[in-house]
């Protein structure tokens, strides 16, 4: 099924995400959100309207997989750049927990502290997790490519986390 959307054609896939009650779909207006930067600014994703937004949500700084995953963002930073693509992370850690994080990893993009979960909530990525038969609550990896126009693009569930950056950045010709 498609969509003509402001001069493009927008592909609606069959991937949901589940959103409350709400199920997002690709072709839908991206959950607007406020949050604070590591250096405390706020941030909202209609601040970047006009410009294409890579959003990956991940479970916790400092980990081996986000680490992983937030490298890889960063060593393709300049191509993102290139190509006119903001990138934002979002965690539920705090803002204190982001410095830390992007200081040590030199992390040259927007990483944006939720620890009320209202994005997380949101974009439908707080699930039912298992690790080793223990089941719990957290973020599900995922990351969300939203047009200029602030419409979802694609959705990547379940993303690696060694080459989540790289899988977005074919995506994005």
């Amino acid at each position: 099924m498609e969509e003509f959307v402001d001069g493009r054609i927008i592909q609606l896939k069959e991937w949901k995400i589940n959103h409350g009650e709400h199920v997002m779909n690709i072709g839908e207006y991206a959950p607007d959100f406020t949050l604070q930067d590591k250096d405390g600014k706020t941030v909202s994703l209609s601040d970047f309207k006009g410009r294409k937004v890579v959003l990956y949500f991940y479970p916790k700084d400092n980990t081996p997989g986000c680490t992983r995953q937030a490298i890889g963002f960063a060593e393709n930073y300049n191509e993102f750049k290139k190509r006119n693509i903001t990138v934002i992370g979002i965690s539920k850690d705090s803002v204190e927990s982001h410095v830390k994080f992007a200081e040590k990893y030199n992390l040259p993009f927007i990483l944006l502290s939720d620890p009320e979960l209202k994005a997380i909530q949101d974009y439908g990525v707080w699930q039912e997790k298992k690790l080793y038969g223990k089941v719990s609550m957290g973020v599900v990896r995922t990351t969300f490519i939203i047009n200029e126009e602030g419409i979802l693009q694609d959705i990547m569930h379940k993303v690696k986390p060694d080459t989540n950056a790289e899988d977005v950045l074919a995506k994005i010709k």
